[in-house]
């Protein structure tokens, strides 16, 4: 006899349907599969035989042939296990009346029954929902990711005998019910501006990057709080939606580094080691593809510390994604395009000592050490960050003051009013901040004054500017004028603007 069971492979963040067929003939006792399955799929024989014997069910001592289809997409994972399983037993005529036509089977087995959570499952949940199903058997263990699927019947289950008695109507599992995404307002993170002593200039520039989504590098000497700052990015930005938190939590599924709460409801801030190589930042892989730190970034803070130390090719591979919001990574397995829509933040020391340009310091670097130091960056990938900022040293005075400096949510607040400004201009585009506009949009949004257009003409020509720091300059005019709730980009917006080149002024 022959059963057809429907379960899904994961194609990047898409998911793609397989049909498993399983076919239970009699003759010479063997169980063969075909339709390009990997090893994982393969060890899964010795997996779902342990399983149906441990969970009262009879393996059958016959011809078995088990067929993955379509036959030329390549069958990774062990999240066939159920499926297989459920086949095998539908096969055998030991799931007599049961209908699993329209339902998606997922989930690995444990040799004892038990059934496993399996990596990707809401994006697989979310592409079958568009391919028409809407019925689906899954591990308990992904029932808080699965929970804010809406328009489906999903229905966790612990144990393979578990589903057998539900698909024959002996005990029917309860539906999981959709819960509604809220905003993780207890985030365990410490981090606020208010805790931030003195640099003025830093804590503007940080508001403008974020208001805008502006890539922003933080130079000075060690120890000024330059980290610090940038850990209180995500609490200045913009909560969540719904459907960013749902394109976040698709990414970090397949990933396999979704938290404990099923869906990301607070923006990533990924800081990855000067030590990562090139495919752990783009991502990659020998046998299957995982997304990289730009992509577990997306919608949120990548954070590189110290960036000269990071390799060059690491650095120079960041490029692309920073214009383009996507990474496609080729591999002999295929082609794969994940989402980066991540801001940039970055941090280093002005020179190998740290102390070059700081005010009570003195430098020891010769300036060849500088220019050696300093090289390490590339000017394309310099061009690519909008706000470029000096962090000097603090005080004592600073430091110890009483003073109550401005909160994050204090600043959230102005954010989120120009980030209003920004989707109001841009509705029914796919453009979001001012630091995604093109160049028509800079035409029609981004229209300087004459005086405006002086001064830039002027920093154009003495900072030997490329059209691209022109243009970011002018997107960065656009921000602070939203900030000051101007729908007139001022002299005195494109002056501070170009004030956070100081970079290409110094370097």
């Amino acid at each position: 006899m022959i059963a057809k069971v429907i379960c899904y492979a994961l194609n990047g963040l898409e998911g793609v349907p397989v049909e498993v067929e399983t076919d239970v003939n009699k003759g010479v006792p063997a169980y063969e599969m075909v339709g390009l399955p990997d090893t994982a799929v393969k060890e899964s024989k010795e997996r779902v035989r342990s399983a149906l014997k441990n969970s009262g069910m009879l393996f059958p001592m016959n011809k078995i042939t088990v067929n993955f289809a379509p036959a030329d997409i390549k069958k990774e994972g062990a999240s066939f296990d159920l499926a297989i399983a459920v086949s095998l037993l539908k096969a055998s005529e030991q799931l007599v009346g049961a209908d699993v036509k329209d339902t998606v089977f997922l989930g690995e087995l444990a040799l004892n029954g038990d059934l496993r959570p399996v990596s990707g499952m809401l994006p697989i949940l979310i592409s079958a929902k568009g391919h028409g199903f809407t019925r689906f058997i899954i591990p308990a263990g992904n029932a808080k990711e699965a929970r804010f699927m809406g328009g489906a019947e999903i229905f966790p289950a612990k144990t393979l005998a578990e589903v057998v008695r539900h698909l024959v109507g002996i005990a029917p599992i309860s539906p999981l019910e959709t819960c509604k995404f809220t905003v993780n307002a207890n985030s365990k993170s410490s981090a606020d501006m208010k805790f931030v002593k003195g640099q003025p200039v830093a804590r503007r520039a940080i508001e403008i990057a974020v208001a805008g989504g502006h890539n922003v590098l933080l130079m000075g000497p060690p120890g000024t709080g330059k980290t610090m700052i940038a850990r209180c990015l995500p609490t200045v930005m913009p909560d969540l939606n719904f459907e960013e938190a749902l394109e976040i939590t698709k990414i970090h599924s397949v990933a396999g580094v979704l938290g404990e709460e099923g869906i990301v409801s607070v923006r990533p801030f990924r800081t990855p080691h000067h030590t990562a190589t090139t495919v752990s930042m783009c991502g990659g892989g020998n046998r299957v593809v995982h997304p990289g730190e730009i992509s577990l970034a997306h919608g949120g803070v990548l954070f590189l510390d110290e960036l000269p130390e990071y390799k060059r090719t690491t650095l120079e591979a960041l490029r692309q994604p920073l214009e383009d919001g996507v990474i496609t990574v080729s591999r002999a397995g295929g082609t794969f395009t994940f989402p980066a829509r991540f801001m940039l933040c970055a941090s280093m020391n002005p020179c190998p000592c740290g102390n070059y340009g700081s005010t009570d310091r003195t430098c020891s670097c010769t300036p060849a050490e500088i220019r050696r130091y300093r090289k390490k960056v590339s000017g394309p990938l310099l061009d690519r960050i909008d706000l470029q900022v000096e962090v000097d040293n603090v005080s004592y005075d600073e430091l110890t003051s009483t003073e109550t400096q401005e909160s994050s949510a204090s600043i959230k607040e102005r954010v989120n009013g120009a980030r209003r400004i920004q989707h109001h201009r841009f509705e029914g585009s796919n453009i979001n901040t001012n630091a995604e506009m093109g160049e028509r949009e800079l035409s029609e949004f981004c229209r300087l004054s004459a005086d405006g257009d002086k001064i830039l003409r002027s920093a154009f020509e003495r900072m030997a500017l490329s059209a691209r720091a022109r243009a970011r300059i002018v997107k960065v005019a656009r921000t602070i004028a939203d900030l000051d709730n101007s729908e007139e980009i001022l002299p005195k917006h494109v002056f501070e603007a170009v004030s956070y080149r100081i970079y290409d002024k110094i370097g």
